[in-house]
């Protein structure tokens, strides 16, 4: 989109200022995270080109399942989490992309100790750190939600602070809007990254040095950094997800004993387990579903509701996550003029308004979020790859 059809976003308390004026920034990677750093830099005056070596959301944003929440037991979590929800609803509209809202539940089954007890912590966790979630059995979950079978289940969580919306669309409007707002934008170029001083080179040979570069490539973020000569802690991952036709009005439930995730989707609705546990190669993992996911996947469905038992399978596929040694982000910078986003662990579009948000305002000279700093490890740690929806205790 550009011209005529660049998008107005509902910006509110992101007014257009020139705190950037003068600074020239390369973001690297038009995902979510990437395509919102460049909107909020932009916004602030920076000079800004946003590269992606496809097209804007065409990695593992486009794959992404667009489940947002802040149902994080950890209060920094749930902080960005909301923040993030905050903006997907203040950004959406007719004009843009769709937010809908919708509450989450998620589940732990009558054999299912560990897991029920689990879920009973989170919830008094969150609702200390002020986020909106309540334990429910399994009687009064179903009072509340009749689509879902709940003669199984010990506990739920539900959050009411929740939705969903099109990752890809979010993404187009945000990669627009920064245009609008005076960035370039340029796919179809696969850039290197290079430091000392900060610069990409193009595919052409051609150097654009910059006061920053931004990486948020996704999983290949640890390849580019690599060409570089910088070392972070991070595996990609590969997991699946389909979509099928079907009645699911709400809400969007995460199956812990079952180990799956769906929500309603204009098509019937979206579900999604699938982690592989082992670090994947960006440029030769399979982006086709395996042959038997979609079966053993609805089988587990239909389980927990059974008004979708007759479904027909709409499209399955695969894409990539990104994993660090103790499940959180890496964010902020590397060295003197180099920034990276990645390993969010599954959870990265849902928080990516926000962490788009906190970055720009790192490179712009404000403070970054200390607990997500890269440099935090050396790079060379052994670890290994954890699915990022599980139950903490955190």
């Amino acid at each position: 989109m550009s011209g005529a059809d660049e998008p107005e976003l509902a910006v509110g308390a992101d007014a257009f200022t020139e705190r950037g004026a003068g600074l020239e920034v390369a973001v690297v990677g038009a995902g979510a995270v990437g395509a919102t750093a460049a909107y909020d830099l932009a916004s602030e005056g920076a000079d800004v080109t946003l590269y992606d070596r496809e097209s804007v959301a065409s990695d593992a944003t486009g794959r992404a399942a667009g489940i947002c929440y802040d149902a994080f037991a950890d209060g920094l979590d749930a902080e960005i989490a909301n923040d993030a929800l905050e903006r997907f609803r203040a950004f959406s509209g007719d004009d843009t992309f769709p937010f809908v809202e919708c509450p989450y539940v998620w589940l732990a089954r009558e054999d299912d100790a560990d897991r029920a007890d689990a879920i009973r912590e989170q919830v008094r966790h969150m609702q200390d750190n002020d986020v909106v979630a309540f334990e429910m059995d399994g009687d009064a979950l179903g009072e509340r939600f009749a689509a879902l079978r709940t003669d199984d289940i010990a506990v739920a969580g539900v959050a009411g602070g929740a939705g969903y919306t099109d990752p890809a669309r979010y993404t187009a409007c945000l990669a627009a809007a920064a245009t609008g707002a005076g960035a370039t934008l340029e796919t179809d170029t696969p850039v290197e990254v290079r430091t000392d001083p900060p610069r990409v080179v193009r595919p052409d040979g051609a150097v654009h040095e910059v006061d920053a570069v931004l990486v948020a490539a996704g999983a290949r973020t640890k390849a580019l950094l690599a060409d570089a000569g910088l070392s972070i802690a991070m595996k990609p991952y590969r997991v699946q997800a389909l979509v099928a036709d079907g009645d699911l009005a709400e809400p969007m439930c995460y199956d812990a004993t079952g180990d799956f995730y769906l929500r309603p989707h204009p098509d019937g609705f979206l579900a999604g387990d699938g982690t592989e546990e082992r670090e994947a190669d960006p440029d030769a993992y399979d982006r086709g579903a395996d042959p038997t996911f979609a079966a053993d996947l609805s089988e587990r469905i239909t389980h927990r509701v059974p008004t979708v038992a007759d479904s027909d399978l709409e499209r399955a596929w695969a894409g990539l996550c990104t994993a660090t040694p103790d499940r959180d982000p890496l964010v902020g910078a590397l060295e003197d003029g180099l920034y990276v986003a990645t390993g969010f662990q599954g959870h990265g579009f849902m928080r990516a308004p926000a962490i788009g948000e906190r970055i720009a305002e790192e490179i712009l000279g404000g403070s970054g979020i200390d607990a997500f700093d890269p440099t935090r490890f050396a790079g060379d740690e052994t670890f290994d790859v954890v699915e990022g929806m599980t139950l903490d205790r955190d």
